[in-house]
């Protein structure tokens, strides 16, 4: 991912810190621990050959990294559907390698209907993307749906008539980057509480160009977190600790499912950086969380203190 990119000598100087938890959350969280908060981790790419002898297996054949992607972490991010409509038939071939795992795909919503023109209508190709993902079944999490950077707060009624539209029985999350959506005060709260009405998520992503982006809102019980890393920047780390705090705090406030997607502008160091992140919540919240698994002579570089 390149949104949210700046050098590595800018890096010392940003603040990474998150806000302070938005008074708004509390509306939404119910100040107790739900009986079982479900968490999922992963990444946005299966396909990186870097992992070849890192996490899988040397000579392993690209038809064949999904199949060890599913042993490493419990869930994907799933771009590819952003460039493509995939039928239904292509969709089962995925969720086929998950078979028997407690694994989720994330799909993000086809840039034809996002990205390109107007949101109106849209209901054909709409209808086409949800058809063939549904193939996922038991697979099936939520769906990504971003907006591009330029959709601004002039277009709300647009956005909002479009998520109206979309079934009721998934769960949708939404992603915007146009500063104004975060910038003013009386189109930030309209904004949150409009998505709430409607039982759509908020995408919160964190990366090192558009701290904005970083929220902190919630607009269901559920997060949808873009972590954008930077090679194992010492930074990383100890944004990672910052944020492990943060979803305790809401896990213990009664947060109902976690999405956790480690991104990286090299995202051959992903692995590396989702290791430490398990290991600490393990540790800190007494979980058995799933984490990659290097390959015998290839260990990762990580120090946990």
């Amino acid at each position: 991912m390149q949104f949210g990119r700046v050098p590595e000598h800018e890096l010392d100087n940003i603040d990474f810190s998150l806000p302070e938890e938005p008074v708004f959350n509390s509306k939404i969280l119910t100040g107790k621990p739900a009986d079982d908060c479900k968490i999922y981790i992963g990444c946005a790419k299966w396909g990186r050959t870097e992992w070849v002898g890192k996490i899988y297996p040397p000579k392993t054949k690209e038809k064949d990294f999904l199949q060890h992607y599913v042993q490493h972490y419990n869930c994907i991010e799933l771009n590819a559907t952003h460039y493509k409509v995939y039928n239904e038939a292509a969709i089962a071939k995925w969720a086929e390698k998950a078979k028997g795992k407690d694994f989720l795909f994330c799909p993000k919503m086809y840039q034809g209907v996002t990205h390109f023109g107007s949101l109106k209508g849209k209901d054909f190709v709409t209808s086409e993307f949800l058809k063939g993902i549904l193939a996922f079944k038991e697979h099936l999490g939520p769906v990504f749906v971003q907006v591009s950077d330029s959709f601004s707060p002039n277009r709300k009624e647009e956005l909002f008539t479009y998520l109206a539209s979309l079934p009721t029985d998934m769960q949708f999350f939404l992603e915007v980057r146009h500063p104004d959506w975060f910038g003013i005060e009386v189109i930030r709260e309209e904004f949150f509480s409009t998505l709430n009405q409607l039982n759509i998520g908020v995408v919160i992503t964190d990366t090192a160009g558009r701290r904005d982006c970083a929220h902190m809102y919630l607009t269901v019980r559920k997060a949808f977190i873009r972590y954008v890393g930077n090679s194992l920047h010492p930074s990383d780390f100890t944004r990672t600790d910052t944020w492990i705090n943060r979803m305790k705090y809401w896990i213990d406030n009664g947060l109902e499912e976690l999405y956790y997607f480690m991104h990286m502008h090299d995202e051959a160091q992903s692995p590396e950086l989702t290791v430490y992140l398990v290991d600490k919540m393990n540790a800190l919240y007494d979980l058995q969380l799933q984490k990659p698994v290097f390959v015998s002579n290839s260990n990762p570089q990580v120090s946990l203190f």
